[in-house]
């Protein structure tokens, strides 16, 4: 078997086999097939695609090349959500305690955030003390003892995933459906929960923009789910407008705690609700409707509040952050407002845009190794269909190095588009997609 046929019989549009994936693949981490190689055959999956099985045999080879996490010291049914990323996008800080609250295990890793999306594990260490690089037994410990614990992936986690992942980069085929499906599920399926629900974002913010795309995309994954034994969910959420009001981590752990404490902008707050209650539903919980039901109170009783704290205070963070509700104060002399040159409706956002100028400011990393600014990010004070006069205060900038803000002011501008009419309201949850059932919402 040679990488030159498999690559010719890929180009060709011709489906490969198991044992043609598994050798291209194997013969990549072990260094026996070189990275040009690996590019040709990825632009020509990039234009051809993959059939499902290709799909799931390309997974099933980056999920064996390295460590497979056995949760089962773990009691109970274990539920984990994944997002394919966007701006804003801090549900899993809610719906974690919202669903360990109502009995449910979340065992999570997440990762860190490159580009204009912010990671999970960027938004937990803007908590002073914070440890997400825990013990595989104390984090089992935590699970067992709070209900839920947040961690950094491990390192030999899908490390084919990593290698590949860094060349589709440099390659320009990072928006390949296939690639995409097996790099989520590989990892997904690698940190060893029973129960998946999968938030599908859709816009100017997210990689797939059409929602048929989205829904492709999460039809492959389901099916992924199913050859390995998981139940999977996904939810098609809106992403051509930030999620919240907050973009930066410790902006969003604030945020995130104002949804905990029964406040909140309510897009981030039914969106949370939702994810939430499907992680239940999955785990076994009950109707849709009965979690959703349980959702929603354990955010009114306090529940969820009280159980990340408990998370935090477990991982050694300190509560100081997450209990000063008036915590934007504190950031006053690093502050800067963006006043609107316009007047009329915000008719469209290109959330994108927006997610760039916040790491201008410091909120996000360009590169792997650049240092974030934990306090750095924008809260927004208009969004989409909001009614706006000339002057008036859109946004406000936070960064630590004020000669940014010209630059990320530009770039925000340029984002924001106005008319006359206000726009036509747009689903934040799209649709909904089960192993046998597309709803469209």
């Amino acid at each position: 078997m040679r990488a030159y046929d498999i690559i010719e019989k890929k180009r060709n549009n011709d489906e490969l086999t198991s044992e043609e994936i598994k050798f291209f693949i194997n013969g990549y981490i072990d260094n026996e097939i070189a990275d040009y190689q690996m590019s040709a055959f990825l632009m020509a999956v990039y234009f051809n695609g993959m059939t499902d099985e290709e799909c799931k045999t390309l997974t099933e080879c980056m999920l064996h090349s390295g460590e497979v996490m056995d949760l089962s010291p773990i009691k109970g049914i274990k539920v984990d959500k994944h997002s394919t990323g966007g701006v804003g996008d801090k549900t899993t800080l809610i719906v974690t305690p919202i669903v360990a609250a109502c009995g449910t295990k979340v065992a999570k890793m997440s990762g860190r955030g490159l580009g204009h999306t912010g990671g999970t594990v960027d938004k937990l260490c803007s908590i002073p003390g914070m440890n997400v690089e825990i013990s595989r037994n104390r984090f089992f410990d935590i699970v067992n003892t709070v209900g839920c614990c947040l961690m950094s992936q491990s390192g030999n986690l899908v490390p084919a995933d990593k290698k590949i992942y860094a060349l589709r980069d440099v390659t320009a085929t990072v928006e390949s459906m296939p690639l995409i499906a097996s790099s989520i599920m590989s990892k997904k399926i690698a940190s060893g929960a029973d129960c998946i629900v999968l938030d599908v974002k859709v816009g100017s913010g997210a990689f797939m923009k059409t929602k048929e795309d989205a829904i492709s995309l999460s039809k492959i994954m389901i099916s992924i789910g199913k050859k390995f034994n998981k139940k999977v969910i996904a939810l098609i959420t809106d992403m051509d407008i930030p999620l919240g009001n907050a973009i930066g981590n410790s902006l969003e752990v604030w945020e995130s705690c104002e949804v905990l404490r029964g406040r909140g902008p309510k897009d981030l707050r039914d969106v949370s609700i939702s994810l939430a209650a499907n992680m239940l539903y999955l785990s076994g919980k009950g109707t849709i409707d009965e979690c959703e039901h349980f959702a929603r109170s354990a955010i009114d009783s306090g529940k969820a509040f009280e159980k990340f704290k408990e998370m935090v205070s477990a991982q050694g963070g300190n509560l100081s952050l997450i209990e000063k509700s008036d915590y934007l104060d504190c950031l006053e002399e690093h502050k800067f407002e963006i006043y609107s040159d316009d007047d009329g409706y915000i008719f469209k956002m290109d959330t994108e845009k927006i997610g760039k100028a916040a790491m201008i400011l410091g909120a996000g990393r360009e590169k792997k190794d650049d240092i974030i600014d934990y306090n750095a990010g924008i809260i927004l004070n208009k969004k989409t269909g909001d009614k706006v006069t000339k002057d008036e205060v859109l946004a406000v900038f936070y960064s630590s190095s004020k000669e940014k803000f010209v630059e990320a002011e530009k770039i925000f501008k340029e984002a924001i588009k106005f008319d006359k009419n206000k726009p036509e309201y747009v689903s934040l949850i799209q649709a909904k997609i089960t192993l046998d059932d597309v709803q469209i919402f």
